[in-house]
């Protein structure tokens, strides 16, 4: 039995599903893996169903019945990962934007006393590969604002790389969890600050993928720069569904 569980999201990915699972299989520290398929018409749930021959014990597979946002396909994987005997509960993009051998440094980094362990593009310096200027400059601008918003010393907020402990995940009404895009990091990460857990941020490298195509939208964007503010307010004046 592993004492980490890492949760792919996946929704057209059949280009690098196999490749991710293997690598992180092939990792030194003994992880589980579940993927949570929001039901991909490119057959990247079916690559999953055959290589479970392979890993039985190892890879886990959801498919959802259709494609409802980031945020849902993570809460739907961490309620079943609590279901479960896992202490550590691992975020990862299936498209190799995060390195998987980071997740023994992220595991690390909560086994010497951090709560939430973030990939952190922007803690030392801006991190990022083959991202266009606009890009980075719209990623890095979000980061202050979240910053100056929230109240929260995290330098990169919407980072989708993640290490938390089981005992946070538990402490957060996964029912309230509001966004369902990008926008979902952020508020899972203040909510985890809003209950005094400590979260620590992890140097990484972060290359934009090679293989499949991007889901960001205007309409992503457009929730977590909003969404950010609305977020601030419902903390002051609705605690109860935030503590």
């Amino acid at each position: 039995m592993s004492d980490g569980l890492v949760i792919i999201p996946t929704y057209n990915e059949i280009e690098n599903i196999e490749a991710m699972i293997r690598t992180i299989l092939d990792l030194n520290k003994n992880f589980h893996i579940l993927v949570v398929d929001d039901n991909s018409p490119d057959g990247t749930a079916k690559v999953v169903k055959e290589l479970q021959s392979e890993f039985s014990n190892k890879l886990h597979l959801q498919v959802r019945q259709k494609k409802s946002g980031l945020g849902k396909a993570y809460i739907h994987g961490f309620k079943w990962a609590l279901e479960r005997n896992y202490d550590y509960v691992f975020e990862i993009d299936a498209d190799f934007s995060h390195k998987p051998g980071d997740l023994v440094r992220l595991h690390r980094a909560c086994l010497n006393g951090a709560d939430v362990a973030v990939g952190s593009r922007y803690k030392k310096g801006v991190n990022v590969v083959n991202w266009p200027l606009n890009r980075i400059l719209l990623s890095y601008g979000a980061s202050w604002y979240v910053k100056l918003i929230t109240g929260m010393r995290v330098h990169d907020p919407t980072a989708g790389f993640i290490c938390y402990r089981r005992e946070v995940l538990e402490s957060i009404d996964l029912d309230a969890i509001r966004f369902i895009g990008y926008a979902f990091q952020i508020e899972m990460k203040f909510r985890a600050y809003l209950k005094k857990f400590k979260i620590e941020e992890v140097p990484i490298i972060f290359t934009d993928r090679l293989n499949g195509e991007s889901k960001m939208s205007s309409g992503i964007i457009w929730e977590a720069i909003f969404g950010v503010i609305g977020m601030k307010f419902r903390s002051i004046f609705d605690k109860k569904n935030f503590n």
